[in-house]
């Protein structure tokens, strides 16, 4: 399957211009899509998923423009947005009953089967009779990846899906989106930089609207190694640092603050530090050249 983005724009009533000329290309994996609140992500992904219209440009899947063929893209899509909504007085295995009813798989047999496999994959078939609005915040999301994926969906969006859960229902929640990425294309849309150097191969960088990075993960941690540099600094001398130089990142440090700066050849004062994605994001948002 192929997705590709052509001259994407979306311009609001408002005048806020949060989509302007986006390209880019998709094919079955895990695709990452990173960038603050506000950059125009789910902009995007509701364009994608066939809930909102671009100004301008469109999108083909395979070979189809999606405002000539909503329809048919909804059958092989599935999405999760970064805010949705349950009935709580309704059982998880209930409602994914019915999610896959609406599908078009009348056979009660098959939709039990399809119900019990959607609930193990997202290891909920131990609460499947418990009412929705007795789930935690980590066991909607799961229950929000398994509607999703009703229906075996071959494009997968989600949205914002780690934002709020802790540590362990992060972790269950990325090995979920990495077994399912395998056959089929996953987009992951997030402003949380370890989700995207945990999960996906392929990344863009959108701000503002632009996708300002575009290309494998590994070659955008490749883009700043060698070219980042560390200290730790007093809470008094930031503003100073600031002046001196391109500050990536800081972050508090043992009650201290450690700084990051981009810079091709070592600041006096400074050592050395192996660079990661999020000195890349914000080496890159912040426009540091």
């Amino acid at each position: 399957m192929k997705l590709e983005i052509q001259s994407l724009s979306k311009t609001y009533s408002n005048g806020v211009r949060a989509l302007k000329g986006i390209d880019m290309v998709f094919s079955n994996g895990m695709f990452g899509l990173l960038g603050p609140n506000g950059a125009g992500k789910s902009t995007l992904m509701r364009i994608i998923a066939t809930l909102q219209v671009p100004d301008q440009g469109c999108i083909i899947i395979d070979g189809k423009d999606i405002k000539q063929s909503r329809q048919d893209v909804r059958k092989i899509l599935g999405y999760l947005p970064q805010s949705f909504g349950v009935y709580p007085d309704v059982s998880a295995e209930e409602m994914l009953n019915h999610i896959i009813l609406l599908k078009g798989i009348r056979n009660k047999r098959k939709r039990n089967i399809l119900v019990e496999a959607l609930l193990e994959q997202t290891n909920l078939i131990d609460v499947r009779k418990r009412k929705l609005g007795g789930f935690s915040g980590g066991m909607k999301q799961r229950f929000g990846i398994a509607q999703a994926l009703a229906g075996n969906p071959e494009l997968l969006i989600v949205d914002e899906p780690t934002a709020g859960l802790d540590p362990e229902e992060r972790n269950r929640f990325h090995n979920i989106l990495s077994e399912i990425s395998e056959d089929r294309i996953v987009i992951l849309s997030t402003h949380i930089v370890d989700d995207v150097r945990q999960l996906c191969d392929q990344m863009a960088i959108l701000h503002e609207g632009e996708i300002l990075y575009y290309g494998r993960t590994v070659d955008a941690i490749d883009n700043v190694n060698g070219k980042i540099w560390q200290k730790i600094i007093n809470k008094d001398e930031i503003a100073d640092y600031h002046e001196q130089h391109e500050i990536v990142l800081s972050r508090l440090y043992a009650g201290k603050i450690c700084i990051h700066v981009y810079h091709s050849t070592q600041p006096e004062g400074f050592e050395p530090v192996e660079a990661d994605l999020e000195d890349m994001y914000f080496k890159t948002i912040k426009k540091i050249v």
